[in-house]
């Protein structure tokens, strides 16, 4: 007897980030919209938002599978539990394909991923029949050994197969153009051994698990068979994520109890910013190349939870409320957030919408190409507080202003700043594609302006209204760079101006900035091989955002290139980070931003959020035996990674000694921080013992003194 219980509000924590080590990943995945679930003994596999959880019905465990700690890839299409092989299969969008047990052991199987081939290689669905599964693409099928996890035969139809269903001796084939039979006794990678069947009324084509839905009792119902065995799995929602209910007979209830519910809506993470200890994010998502239509999905992360703004607010503003390009809190109090882009300006407080700035009610206008009414092009793609309670708000491609200023104290008082300089072609509108403002150390404003027909960094100063635009990139040399993009900018703790551009960073030095100059910096790294050349750093590039740490290394994100960490020096690349070199999500960075207390790292990619434990953190100007501290401590003797010693002051004289006075390591701090790897100078590990760490200032002057208890 089929019976579907009411609805059960069951939360789920999904906490991929623990307390990290330096050189840890962590994935921040969205685990929201559920779209297939498979029953797997004491494990549920659930699908959801193209990310991987599991629940285990006998401990109530949760837990989230993502790159950084089990699973090969990201972006899941399909997910299928083989009983007889005793393994999930998961497929990702581009081909590769993992096989997962209960005991979160991983067979990666990338052949098809990796195969060059002009055939149309989408995955329709997926068939389990014994230890097999068959893949139903686009020219054929293919079919998979669960068990020794290896591709048996591959059976090339030329026709795009919707599904496949296994009955008897027989296989079949789905098409647009009918079903075709083929029978196992025969060698079915010869096409012609496939015959159409006349009458396949008795063919059944089922999905073991696929989710269909319903509407009963108000609420929205996900139902999933499980043919293998032969019962229901449902799931009832009212607005928020809720658990799945086992039925047998009417009698049995697998999952009853509560669990905590957090992590992003979102796999959007277009713009970051981490100030005030949260990390605020936003969608992106368009650009005069491209409308990729993101939600807004601005959101907001403490370390530990996830505050997911209310986005559902198009019945309430009449429009749409999408590609959002920048997100500001305010110094004052970080519970009013304000987000920009492509569709205006947005108040939100504790995370509840508020109220938009439109045309109607402020002195925002949309785009002169369109309409100065236009909400949907009401064009806000970059907004900034340079102090408190004062929103610069900068409102591109309009005929009336460039920047204004939002003074949220005074009952949302507007004031435009009247700048001629940012008013092009005879002060018919303002600059198209403003973005990535900030205020520099020097009270400066600088932002970019990204569109095609003026790539420019620009500058402006608010104490005497004047401005700037940087149209014409000319190097050191002579050379004059001629970007198509300039997509971002950044002050380095030298107080220099990098800028990114599609030809590679370059940047203005603090004393071209002071004396008004025009010359841009295009850093050359020596080559090191005798000829005495040089080249420019990362020429050629993409550089989509930059971010600087708190030892003033530069980290760039680039398209297609992953993410590079040059030295504070800028002479040496210290890190590389590619999608298949490390456990970034994807080559293609849209963001970057930094805690520099801890010295995570986040990375904001087109397959979403994912960060990196590295360490530089930031400094102390004094430093006492209150902030200077090691951890691990005590180092036990199963642990082989880095020790850190941190609140240092910069460039700090680091020496570390045994309690007898044997010199073991010594070095100068990254930042705020110190790592030892518990080797001496010979590279031995040290033996058990109490070690004195010696710190110094970079000017000479005395530190303190902590100390680390090593057990071997």
């Amino acid at each position: 007897m089929r019976r579907f219980l009411g609805p059960i509000f069951v939360f789920m924590t999904i906490m991929t980030a623990q307390a990290a080590t330096i050189g840890q990943w962590n994935a921040y995945l969205a685990y929201y919209d559920i779209t297939d679930i498979e029953p797997a003994g004491k494990l549920i596999y659930v699908l959801s938002s193209k990310d991987l959880f599991s629940y285990n019905v006998n401990d109530k465990s949760v837990f989230a599978y993502n790159k950084t700690n089990s699973i090969s890839d990201t972006e899941i299409e399909f997910i299928a539990w083989n009983s007889s092989a005793k393994k999930l299969i998961i497929i990702y969008s581009n081909y590769n394909i993992d096989l997962l047990d209960n005991n979160n052991n991983v067979e990666n199987i990338s052949d098809y991923y990796s195969k060059a081939m002009t055939d149309d290689k989408t995955v329709n669905n997926v068939t389990i029949s014994g230890n097999y599964a068959y893949l139903s693409t686009g020219f054929g099928i293919i079919k998979l050994n669960m068990k020794d996890a290896e591709i048996s035969e591959t059976y090339n139809l030329g026709k795009n197969i919707k599904d496949c269903s296994v009955k008897g001796n027989s296989l079949f084939a789905k098409t647009n153009q009918g079903v075709y039979e083929g029978k196992t006794t025969e060698n079915l990678v010869d096409p012609a051994n496939w015959k159409l069947v006349t009458d396949a009324s008795a063919v059944s084509f089922t999905d073991n698990n696929d989710i269909t839905t319903s509407t009963a009792n108000g609420y929205k119902e996900y139902i999933a068979y499980d043919a293998t065995n032969k019962c229901y799995w449902s799931n009832q929602q009212n607005g928020c994520l809720q658990g799945w209910t086992l039925s047998e007979s009417g009698e049995r209830t697998i999952i009853a109890n509560e669990i905590n519910a957090d992590g992003p809506k979102y796999n959007y993470f277009g713009f970051l910013k981490f100030t005030q200890g949260n990390l605020y994010s936003c969608g992106g998502g368009w650009s005069y190349t491209a409308d990729l239509q993101r939600p807004g999905a601005p959101q907001q992360y403490d370390g530990t939870n996830w505050i997911v703004f209310e986005d559902n607010i198009e019945e309430k503003t009449g429009h749409k409320f999408i590609d959002m390009e920048s997100i500001a809190a305010n110094p004052n109090d970080a519970n009013q957030v304000f987000v920009g882009g492509r569709t205006g300006l947005y108040e939100f407080y504790k995370g509840k919408f508020v109220q938009e700035f439109t045309p109607e009610n402020s002195p925002l206008r949309g785009a002169a190409s369109v309409s100065s009414t236009n909400k949907n092009y009401n064009m806000v793609f970059t907004i900034l507080f340079p102090s408190a309670n004062n929103l610069m708000v900068f409102n591109s491609y309009n005929e009336a202003n460039s920047i204004l200023n939002l003074n949220t104290s005074k009952q949302y008082e507007w004031t435009s700043l009247d700048i001629p300089t940012f008013m092009i072609d005879n002060g018919k509108y303002s600059l198209l594609w403003m973005k990535s403002a900030f205020m520099d150390s020097r009270s400066l404003i600088w932002f970019t302006n990204n569109h095609w027909g003026m790539p420019a960094l620009c500058c402006y100063q608010p104490s005497n209204n004047a401005a700037k635009i940087y149209s014409t990139f000319t190097n050191e040399d002579g050379t004059t760079i001629i970007p198509n993009k300039v997509l971002c900018t950044a002050e380095d703790k030298d107080q220099n101006v990098w800028v990114g551009t599609d030809k590679g960073p370059l940047y203005l030095s603090a004393s071209t900035i002071s004396n008004n100059g025009e010359t841009f910096t295009q850093y050359k790294v020596a080559r090191n091989d005798g000829t005495n050349l040089a080249d420019y750093l990362l020429s050629g590039i993409e550089i989509t955002s930059i971010a600087i740490d708190a030892a003033n290394r530069k980290w760039f994100g680039t398209n297609g290139n992953g993410v590079y960490l040059i030295s504070a020096d800028n002479n040496v690349q210290e890190q590389h980070f590619l999608s298949s070199n490390s456990n970034l999500l994807s080559d293609n960075v849209e963001s970057i931003a930094i805690n520099e207390t801890t010295g995570e790292v986040f990375f904001g990619t087109d397959k979403g959020l994912c960060s990196y434990m590295s360490d530089a953190t930031v400094t102390n100007e004094e430093m006492d035996k209150d902030n200077v501290w090691a951890y691990p401590n005590p180092v036990k003797p199963e642990y082989n990674g880095p020790i850190t010693i941190t609140g240092l002051s910069y460039n700090a004289d680091v020496k570390i000694c045994t309690s007898n006075g044997v010199l073991v390591n010594e070095g100068r701090s990254t930042g705020g921080s110190y790592t030892w790897n518990g080797c001496d100078k010979d590279g031995k590990r040290v033996a058990s013992g109490i070690y004195m760490v010696q710190t110094a200032k970079s000017d000479g002057s005395k530190g303190t003194v902590c100390k680390i208890a090593i057990v071997r």
